[in-house]
This record gives C-alpha cells, sequence and structure tokens, in this order.
C-alpha cells in the first residue's frame, strides 16, 4: 500500500511541474483531449459531434465522475478478491481504460436512435408531400426545403434530388438511399414510388394511407422496446456488479483469513481468480455492446 501511495504522489507531482503553473485537472483533461484527436477514430468523432449538437454528450464533469466511480469499484472489487493493492491498481488502470470504448458504444446508440427519428420524418413527410404534389421528386423538394431534417439525412435527400434531375429517373437516387438507411419502410415507400413514377400515375391515396398506419405502428413498437431495453439494461448492470461480488459469500463461508492465506499460496487460485474477475468483465462489455449496437430500429 505504502508503494502505491507513494507512486500516487509521485505521478501528482510529476503531473504538476508540467502543467506550467496551470492546474492538474487542467493539465490532465488538455492532454485527454489531445490524445483523443489524435487517434480516436473517424467514426467516433463523427457520432460524437452529432451529439454534443443535440446535448447529449457528457461534459468534463460527468465523464470525471464517471472515472471516479469506476476507479473506486474497480479497486474495491479487486481488493476482495486479492488483497493486493498493487494488482488493484492494475484492474484500476484497465477499467478506466475502458471508458472512451464505453463512450463510443453510447454515442454510436444514440446517434443510431437520432437517425432512426430522421428517417421517420423523412418517409412520414414524403408520403404527405407526395399526397399532395402527386410526384416523388417534388415531394423530396418539398421535404427538403421545409427545414424538419436534419444532416446526415438532409444533405442526403439532396443528394437523391440531385441525382433525379441529373438522370432524368429516380432509379438511381433511390438506390442510392436504400443503402444508406436500409430500413424496411424505407425500402416500402421507395417501391411504392418507383413503381408509381414508371408505370404511371394512378389511385395511391388507400395505398399511402396504410403505409402510414403501418409506420405509426412500427414507431410506437421502436420506442416501447427502447423503454423495456433500458429497463433490462439497468439489471443486467446491478446483476453483473453482484456476480462480482459473490466472492464475499466465498469468504464469509471458508474465513476471510482461510481465503486470504490461500490466495497468497495458491499461484492456481490466483490465475483461476483473475479468470473469473475477466471472464465477468467481458460478460458485462458484451452485454453493453449488445445494448448500445442493437437498438432495435427496425
Amino acid at each position: 500500500m505504502e508503494f502505491v501511495i507513494i507512486m500516487f504522489v509521485v505521478l501528482f507531482v510529476v503531473l504538476y511541474r508540467q502543467s506550467n503553473g496551470t492546474s492538474v485537472y487542467k493539465f490532465v483533461v488538455d492532454n485527454v483531449e489531445t490524445v483523443y484527436e489524435k487517434y480516436a477514430p473517424y467514426s467516433f468523432k463523427v457520432v460524437r459531434e452529432k451529439c454534443k449538437e443535440m446535448g447529449l454528450e457528457y461534459n468534463t464533469k460527468q465523464y470525471t465522475t464517471q472515472v471516479v466511480i469506476f476507479a473506486a469499484l474497480a479497486f474495491v472489487i479487486s481488493y476482495l478478491y486479492f488483497y493486493n493493492a498493487l494488482i488493484s491498481m492494475i484492474y484500476v488502470v484497465a477499467t478506466v481504460s475502458v471508458i472512451p470504448y464505453l463512450a463510443y458504444l453510447r454515442c454510436k446508440r444514440v446517434y443510431s436512435e437520432f437517425v432512426f427519428e430522421q428517417i421517420q420524418v423523412y418517409v412520414t413527410n414524403t408520403i404527405m408531400e407526395f399526397s399532395v404534389t402527386q410526384s416523388f421528386v417534388k415531394a423530396l423538394e418539398g421535404v427538403y426545403s421545409s427545414g424538419i431534417l436534419e444532416d446526415p439525412v438532409k444533405t442526403d435527400v439532396k443528394i437523391m434530388i440531385d441525382l433525379s434531375y441529373h438522370n432524368g429517373d429516380v432509379g438511381e437516387s433511390i438506390d442510392y438511399m436504400n443503402s444508406k438507411y436500409d430500413y424496411y419502410m424505407v425500402r416500402n415507400m421507395h417501391q411504392l414510388f418507383l413503381q408509381i413514377t414508371r408505370e404511371g400515375a394512378r389511385d395511391t391515396t388507400k395505398t399511402l394511407d396504410n403505409m402510414l398506419l403501418d409506420i405509426d405502428e412500427l414507431v410506437e413498437g421502436v420506442y416501447r422496446d427502447r423503454i423495456d431495453r433500458k429497463q433490462f439494461h439497468r439489471q443486467f448492470v446491478q446483476y453483473g456488479v453482484l456476480l462480482y461480488l459473490m466472492i464475499m459469500l466465498v469468504q464469509i463461508l471458508i474465513k476471510k483469513e482461510v481465503y486470504i492465506e490461500l490466495v497468497n499460496s495458491n499461484l492456481v487460485m490466483q490465475i483461476a481468480l483473475h479468470i473469473i474477475v475477466l471472464t465477468n468483465s467481458y460478460f458485462l462489455l458484451s452485454g453493453e455492446k449488445y445494448y448500445n449496437e442493437n437498438v432495435g430500429a427496425e
């Protein structure tokens, strides 16, 4: 423990001396930002910027709180397993290093939900515009000029309009949009408008009304699924943390002193404990990945 404390003091002094009079906190934050700008994947930067625009990205204080909580939990849990401060510090560093990955997953989920909402707006308003204009391209222009769309969907709709006028046909623009947004409601709407455009005008009022009803039902199901998933995610995290703490039950059954003696004298047991901790961590990370990537849009 004394060694760990000394290492913290040395780290603090080094950071302070390199900070050129600024606070250590600001120095650390600035350096983290520098590393992020240099090494963060382009896709992460894009979704993170969009999250910032929507006001859904964590601020510095929230990230700092997250780091403190993760570090404290990692230290306490690993210490309960090994009763070794040095091993606990290694687990603390490993745990904190996972936070950028969790931030990436969270931003991807928020961005995916935002895109789905934009696609819903695009499809619904294009159908309503078409019922007035009876022209797919004119409907796209009406939706684009209305200002209800945001990037990236807004830019892609503009590309669709340009492609339609350039080719004199909506086929390529529809293929472009389908490839960018592989949603059931997008493909259905595009297929209908492609048939109308190429086969001639006809009475589509009932078909479009039914399509709008289907979209409403789909969106209702998606939002209901999100609520259920959030509740399940909360329970999943609680269950994962409880799995870590099962080691306390073992210590109660065989007594803490006996457990510590076994850990210190038995290499096989130490390896087994590391495997248990890492397996449970992988279980939690896999669950987080599934929760944030499979948003259940359609």
